[in-house]
């Protein structure tokens, strides 16, 4: 049998332009109007070392930072100008992520400090007393990657927290079309999977319909016999099924397709990189909300690269531009088609890295992490949650590395975001199970 990992990479492989569900032909036209929300996940695999993403700037801060880093220490030449939060506290950004400090300063970004998966709150001396329960396998990729899909910090789940959120959508008939409400253009991704719903996968930038067919009559003749084969009961379960999945995808990967030819080309000019293509197949797509009749979209995409035991400056001097600008992209995109404030984009990732370096000017596994939330809706220009100690074997560490201890949840973190996307606090507790477990406290991102 198939490994949980072998089992999404195989997935992800055997996916076509459009695929894995059911779901019926859609409308011709339907209008979701100005109640349109999206949530866009930027997943960041590998595990970004988020402690050189943005830094605070006070000065015992920035000589704790400076002191315990070591290799990894950027100086003032190599951050952005300093930026102050809403509170006046002095922040700056690495570098390469100049667009994002500007959005900041503007106040459509907002930061999540220290981040991460979590059973329940947790102190340093409950995490090394055993005093409390922690996340399964706490340091692998594999397994955090999935819990931060997930939301189920303590065990396996077949469903990711944003398929949770689409069940609800279905069960309350939010969007007008039978059209998926959870669209990865990064390949498959358990965050979409709901136990009523399934996620859908497109490949950037290719056709959506069938291959090797034409306007011919030939041709079309063959798309017929081939659309009669997949709807003729064949007796056989599983088989049917699979013909079942087929036949609705091509369909709908057709309906797609001709609500995409009804648009102008976005004049945001998007970065030719694999993020920025990920990211203006979305704008696209958010562009034919209303041909769709949705009125609720979660979006995922992903940049990978960020497993940095070695040579992290220099990594991180290639990825973070890909990142900056792709997001900033997005949200001229947004600008552009009058959805700045119907639109949330926000990043997640297996997980931090230690603040001591490795002796290759690397970083090793950590847990809690500073995540990014950008829209027009979100209360920007501020630092949520609480910047770990600079201190190794201090408070927030769980030895003598920099392994922060997370101080928000996954959990809060997403259900802040789906409150603004329309999830009700009475459903909340079933897209995110622990969420109970923090006193089912949001966090102030929109306002």
């Amino acid at each position: 049998m198939l490994s949980r990992r072998g089992f999404i990479r195989a997935g992800a492989a055997t996916v076509g332009t459009l695929a894995l569900r059911p779901f019926g032909l859609l409308p011709a036209l339907a209008q979701s109007g100005a109640n349109y929300r999206a949530l866009v996940c930027v997943f960041l695999f590998g595990g970004n070392d988020s402690n050189n993403t943005v830094i605070p700037m006070d000065d015992a801060s920035f000589q704790a930072y400076t002191s315990i880093r070591g290799s990894l220490a950027l100086t003032a030449s190599e951050l952005t100008p300093v930026v102050y939060s809403v509170s006046n506290a002095p922040y700056a950004f690495h570098g390469k992520l100049p667009e994002l400090a500007s959005l900041f300063s503007s106040k459509e970004l907002a930061v999540m400090a220290n981040t991460g998966s979590l059973v329940q709150p947790l102190t340093r001396s409950q995490y090394q007393g055993a005093q409390a329960p922690i996340p399964l396998n706490l340091f692998s990729h594999s397994d955090q990657q999935l819990q931060w899909q997930t939301s189920i910090a303590q065990g396996n789940s077949p469903t990711g927290w944003a398929g949770r959120a689409a069940d609800y959508l279905l069960s309350q008939k939010i969007n007008s079309s039978s059209f998926p409400a959870f669209l990865s253009v990064a390949g498959n991704s358990l965050e979409g999977q709901g136990a009523s719903t399934q996620p859908v996968a497109i490949t950037p930038g290719q056709s959506l319909t069938l291959k090797g067919f034409t306007g011919s009559s030939a041709s079309q003749a063959r798309l017929n016999a081939l659309t009669s084969l997949l709807t003729t009961d064949n007796g056989v379960s599983l088989a049917q099924a699979a013909n079942n999945n087929m036949a609705n995808s091509i369909a709908d990967a057709a309906a797609l397709e001709a609500a995409l030819a009804k648009t102008s080309p976005l004049k945001t000019q998007f970065p030719t990189t694999s993020l920025g293509s990920q990211l203006q197949q979305v704008a696209q797509i958010i562009q034919v909300q209303s041909y769709l009749g949705m009125s609720r979209q979660i979006f995922f995409c992903s940049l990978g690269g960020f497993d940095t035991h070695a040579g992290e400056l220099e990594a991180h001097n290639k990825l973070y531009p890909q990142l900056s600008q792709a997001l900033a992209a997005f949200y001229d995109a947004t600008q552009e088609l009058g959805m700045a404030q119907n639109v949330t984009t926000f990043t997640e990732s297996d997980f931090s890295r230690t603040f001591q370096p490795t002796t290759s000017d690397g970083s090793d596994h950590a847990w809690g992490s500073h995540h990014l939330v950008l829209g027009g809706a979100v209360k920007g220009g501020q630092i949520f949650g609480q910047f770990p100690t600079f201190e190794l074997a201090g408070p927030n560490d769980t030895d003598t590395r920099g392994r922060w201890i997370p101080t928000t949840s996954i959990d809060q973190y997403g259900a802040s975001l789906c409150a603004w996307f329309g999830i009700p606090a009475s459903a909340l507790a079933t897209v995110f199970p622990n969420f109970a477990n923090f006193g089912s406290e949001q966090l102030a991102f929109f306002g």
